[in-house]
């Protein structure tokens, strides 16, 4: 099983996403939150076959099911699911991801 935490931002809903492989194709994720919008996402994800999460964005299962439950286009829950997808069948290795404001007045 893959275990990701993320801590959302400022809607104040963290999540917590688990990713567990079935078999050859199939995976089942589970995500715990107090966001009803993710609480119905993962009711469609529930089991599903890898391949289809994984696809270009357009065509992604799980990017499908995030623009018809999430109204928050940013929500960073669907890119974490992703990634747990992808350790938990072996085309990742796991590492965090961050996005950070710089507040500096210097540029890059």
């Amino acid at each position: 099983m893959t275990r990701v935490v993320v801590d959302p931002g400022i809607c104040g809903f963290p999540a917590i996403v688990e990713v567990t492989r079935l078999s050859s194709r199939k995976v089942k994720v589970a995500i715990t939150s107090d966001c009803e919008m993710l609480a119905q996402m993962g009711a469609h994800l529930s089991e599903l076959d890898w391949r289809d999460a994984l696809k270009a964005q357009d065509a992604s299962l799980v990017q499908e099911y995030a623009s018809q439950h999430i109204k928050h286009v940013a929500c960073p829950v669907p890119t974490a699911i992703l990634k747990a997808i992808e350790v938990e069948v072996g085309v990742a290795l796991p590492r965090d991801v961050s996005i950070q404001f710089d507040t500096s007045s210097e540029t890059v």
